[in-house]
């Protein structure tokens, strides 16, 4: 099993809630439009909450339990020479979401994120 982490608005969460499923890929792009959905390994969720959300404010990252996909997660790199991110091709049941985590910022206005605040979430590639 590998924790898996999803940042997004609350409300798209707060809605996949009520639906049962969570089928959106990155900041406002559907699962259908892209094809998966983009997720960080821990060491991985501070860049993408910068560069993708930096000006959001009202987030939360989903940890997500891959053995609780029936979905395909394949690691695949955004471009020669870059880092692989884990990608799930196909929705992702409220089930399969272990916590929801939300996200603040310190005094600096920086993201306070998992990895940082002592939640201790397992990276795998250690």
């Amino acid at each position: 099993m590998t924790k898996l982490l999803h940042i997004t608005e609350r409300a798209h969460w707060t809605a996949a809630s009520q639906a049962g499923e969570y089928r959106i890929s990155t900041r406002n792009v559907t699962l259908e439009k892209q094809g998966f959905i983009h997720c960080s390994l821990p060491h991985q969720l501070r860049d993408v909450a910068e560069h993708i959300y930096g000006d959001a404010d009202d987030l939360v990252v989903l940890v997500i339990d891959s053995a609780k996909l029936a979905a395909p997660v394949r690691y695949e790199a955004p471009g020669p020479g870059a880092p692989s991110y884990p990608h799930i091709y196909g929705p992702v049941p409220i089930a399969a979401v272990d916590e929801v985590i939300p996200v603040t910022r310190d005094a600096t206005g920086r993201f306070v994120l998992p990895e940082s605040d002592g939640a201790g979430l397992p990276d795998p590639q250690d």
